[in-house]
C-alpha cells in the first residue's frame, strides 16, 4: 500500500490539517493517510501543552470524518527528540509492504534544509508537498517530490487556535466541531 505520512504537533489538529489529509487521502493517488502526532517536534521551543494522549484523540475525532485517513501513534514508542527519517525508516521496517510518503507543507518544505537527515528522506522516499499560502515552492522538483498545486488552501495554525480558545473566541469553523466539543469538555488551552 501507498501510506502518507502526515506528522506533527497537531496541538491542536484543526480544519486546515483535516484538509491537507483529506485531499492527499483522495487525490495524491495514496491508499491511506496516516495522521501521526508528534511527541516533541526538534525545531519548535518547548514541550507541547497538551499530552500525546489529548493530541493522538484529537486526530481520531478528525479521522473518524475523512475517508482514507488513520490516526498513528507510532513516533511515540520511538526515541526523543522525533527526526522524520528515523520514523520514516522505523516505519518501513515495521511494514515492509507498504510505501511510505511523506506529506509536508510548503513552509515546512522552505526549511527543509534544516532537519536532520534531509538528504537521505528526499534519496529514501517520496516527498509530498501541500502548497501553504505564502509559501510558493519553486520548480521544477526533483522526480521524488510531487507538490499538490492544485489542493485547497487555508491559512490556519494551532497557535491562532489555541490563543483564540484562549480569549474565548468562537473556533468551530477553524476546528472540527467534534474536536472543539473534546477541547472544551477536557477544559483544553484554557477555554473559557
Amino acid at each position: 500500500m501507498k501510506i502518507g505520512i502526515f506528522s506533527g504537533s497537531f496541538d491542536p489538529v484543526h480544519t486546515g490539517h483535516a484538509m491537507v489529509a483529506s485531499y492527499a487521502a483522495q487525490f495524491a493517488g495514496l491508499d491511506e493517510v496516516w495522521l501521526m502526532p508528534s511527541p516533541l517536534n526538534p525545531l519548535k521551543a518547548g514541550a507541547p501543552p497538551a499530552p500525546e494522549s489529548i493530541r493522538l484523540e484529537m486526530c481520531r475525532l478528525v479521522a473518524d470524518g475523512c475517508s482514507g485517513v488513520k490516526v498513528s501513534d507510532f513516533e511515540f514508542a520511538l526515541p526523543r527528540p522525533s527526526y522524520t527519517y528515523r520514523t520514516l525508516t522505523c516505519l518501513r521496517e515495521a511494514f515492509p509492504g507498504h510505501e511510505f510518503f511523506l506529506i509536508i507543507g510548503s513552509d515546512n518544505w522552505l526549511t527543509f534544509d534544516r532537519w536532520r537527515n534531509h538528504r537521505e528522506i528526499t534519496e529514501e522516499f517520496r516527498i509530498i508537498i501541500y502548497p501553504r499560502p505564502g509559501y510558493p515552492v519553486a520548480t521544477p522538483l526533483p522526480d521524488s517530490i510531487t507538490l499538490l498545486a492544485e489542493a485547497p488552501q487555508a491559512l490556519i495554525s494551532s497557535t491562532f487556535v489555541r490563543e483564540g480558545l484562549a480569549e474565548g473566541k468562537n473556533m468551530n469553523y477553524f476546528v472540527p466541531l467534534r474536536v472543539v466539543e473534546y477541547i472544551k469538555s477536557h477544559k483544553l488551552y484554557d477555554t473559557k
